[in-house]
């Protein structure tokens, strides 16, 4: 049985990359085809294991939790018109034995600082960090890729940092991580010697950039207690990881599905389309959409 039961969802931050639609409603409240992009997240983070989710969230963000919390109005009209598959959309998005909870992050000073707000929560136990903006899509897989992460965070000891390769001309808009060489094959972990923050090509120790899934040990938060502000006068979640590889194995796990940033408009775009071709719903008429396009 796994250890780690806690996901830290950091929620706080303002979706300037996808205005104005972000304006009025939280970017992860944003659908993808006929679900917001924080269910998909809390879902994956669901078949992993994870009994208990802490939203790190700010003013303005209540809708995040309205849309899983009960609404005893439309779930009473669904039963009355014996709209038993709509209902069971809407009253059984998360199992009873799964608990969401949310604590404030007030002033927006970095991806570590909006963790460690979750540390009296997470209350010095192994926990995983989702970054909403990026949907991990692991289509016809028996196991997610965060599972596998988990899995890997209990058989080898070692922290587990989520890593897929990107084209050399990107790497500059990624953190990469330095693997003496070795290139894991997907879904397998190999120990990270360090990371670099947004290297230049030609300074990018490989091609493996940080793609926003993290297992992590209770250790990390005690280190953010003590993080400075780093790159862009902010706590870096990064930092703290350079300061764990000091003390203890750091593994990049190479994922095996796609991921599609939803914090900008193409990769929301993106992932529009690729599930809207994998839902029973709306996959084959969406082909032939697509098909009539020029």
């Amino acid at each position: 049985m796994t250890t780690v039961r806690k996901a830290v969802i950091p929620v706080a931050g303002l979706g300037t990359r996808v205005l104005p639609a972000s304006k009025a409603i939280p970017k992860e409240m944003m659908p993808v085809v006929d679900k917001p992009v924080i269910q998909y997240v809390v879902e994956e983070a669901v078949k992993a294991g994870i009994k208990e989710i802490i939203l790190v969230t700010r003013s303005g963000k209540s809708a995040i939790e309205d849309h899983f919390d009960s609404h005893y109005e439309l779930e009473h009209q669904l039963d009355m018109k014996n709209k038993t598959e709509i209902l069971n959309s809407v009253s059984k998005i998360i199992p009873s034995d799964v608990t969401i909870i949310s604590v404030r992050q007030p002033e927006a000073k970095g991806l570590g600082h909006a963790v460690y707000c979750a540390a009296r929560a997470v209350n010095n136990e192994p926990f995983v960090v989702i970054l909403p903006d990026v949907l991990v899509n692991n289509y016809q897989q028996q196991e997610n890729d965060l599972q596998r992460m988990v899995r890997a965070f209990d058989d080898n000891n070692a922290a587990q940092i989520m890593v897929e390769s990107v084209p050399q001309d990107k790497v500059h808009l990624y953190g990469v991580t330095d693997c003496k060489g070795i290139k894991p094959a997907a879904g397998e972990s190999t120990p990270i010697c360090a990371m670099v923050e947004k290297p230049k090509a030609e300074d990018a120790p490989s091609d493996l950039a940080v793609v926003g899934r993290y297992v992590l040990p209770a250790r990390v938060m005690e280190l953010l207690a003590d993080t400075k502000p780093g790159a862009g006068g902010e706590i870096q979640l990064t930092d703290a990881l350079d300061e764990l590889l000091k003390e203890q194995t750091v593994e990049a796990y190479r994922m095996t599905g796609k991921t599609y940033d939803c914090g900008n408009k193409l990769g929301f775009l993106q992932a529009n389309v690729a599930y809207g071709l994998q839902h029973p719903e709306t996959a084959e008429g969406f082909k032939q959409f697509l098909a009539q396009q020029d």
